[in-house]
């Protein structure tokens, strides 16, 4: 096997890992407290009001907005 089927093999190894997920569990994204680093996803709040942070209960901050291409993390 010559260093071109070498780099096929793992290119395709890369792309079939099984801890992939399979991309239909997307969030919308998350809820953070930037002050005590606490997050909750966004599909787990109920209703359109931001949520207070369980631990300061302050309101916490949408960091990621359905149409985004950044990440909440």
């Amino acid at each position: 096997m010559g260093i071109l089927g070498t780099l096929k093999d793992a290119f395709e190894a890369s792309t079939q890992s099984s801890d992939r997920g399979t991309g239909t569990d997307e969030t919308l994204g998350s809820y953070w407290c930037h002050d005590c680093a606490e997050r909750i996803p966004a599909r787990d709040v109920k209703g359109d009001d931001a949520p207070s942070c369980p631990d300061c209960g302050d309101e916490m901050d949408l960091e990621r907005s359905p149409g985004s291409t950044g990440c909440a993390c």
